[in-house]
């Protein structure tokens, strides 16, 4: 799978999921700091990847535009800790990858799993 990991996320999930055989990049490598979150999904649909981030805005604004890519996977987690960022999607991703390449919006928190496909409502 393609990843683009989203600030403050740090560069260690990127290097992780690469190291894991996926090809992730973040957005400090691209100089997209400081990007919107309309132009980090505008990046995210070019490239084809899926946006790693703690920022709910992204899940709220492909909703709301009834958009059906990228896909999303959202840490909502008490901590920041890239050591458990990390064990949390490198052992969840064989689960949530289908649904990461249909289309869908997947929330990753402590005891939980939370998946929304984009696709829903749609013909």
């Amino acid at each position: 799978m393609r990843f683009l990991v989203d600030q403050p996320i740090s560069w260690r999930i990127a290097r992780a999921l690469n190291d894991a055989g996926h090809d992730a990049v973040h957005v400090r490598d691209l100089g997209m700091e400081t990007a919107s979150d309309e132009q980090i999904i505008d990046r995210a649909v070019g490239d084809k990847r899926v946006i790693v981030t703690q920022d709910a805005d992204f899940g709220t604004l492909l909703v709301a535009a009834g958009r059906t890519s990228p896909s999303v996977a959202y840490f909502r987690l008490r901590t920041g800790d890239p050591n458990a960022q990390e064990s949390m999607l490198i052992d969840h991703l064989p689960m949530i990858a289908p649904h990461l390449e249909r289309g869908a919006i997947v929330v990753i928190a402590e005891g939980a799993i939370r998946i929304r496909e984009l696709r829903i409502g749609r013909l």
